[in-house]
């Protein structure tokens, strides 16, 4: 249960993606007929990002401007941790988790992700 969007505080987004898509057993992206929204990092030059986030409101709060033709779509667990994560790093394309409405957030290298994805998982179990 969500009052408001996420917070301004990246470190909590960060924790609560794991939290609702372990809850929920999947992530929410944004696609289109072109393909997944992703942008350029701001931390790595020359660095694609694609955006995921833990609930579908978060997803829909970036269907604007150069996204507003894109679906929010599930990607279940299963296929993120299996699939998603390990072509991302092969791919050389980083992650970026829960970010807000002004598309402020951090890039994760997908091996981390999915580092703390089973982390957590050992947690819950």
């Amino acid at each position: 249960m969500t009052s408001s969007l996420l917070s301004d505080n990246d470190q909590k987004n960060y924790q609560q993606f794991f939290e609702d898509a372990i809850r929920m057993g999947c992530v929410w992206g944004l696609q289109s007929s072109d393909g997944w929204a992703q942008c350029d990092s701001e931390k790595y030059k020359n660095t694609t990002v694609i955006p995921f986030w833990s609930q579908p409101e978060f997803a829909e709060a970036h269907q604007a401007d150069e996204w507003q033709a894109y679906d929010v779509v599930a990607v279940s667990l299963e296929e993120f941790l299996d699939d998603w994560l390990t072509g991302m790093h092969t791919d050389v394309l980083l992650v970026g988790i829960n970010w807000d409405e002004e598309l402020n957030g951090l890039d994760y290298e997908p091996l981390d992700v999915l580092h703390d994805f089973e982390t957590a998982l050992a947690g819950n179990g």
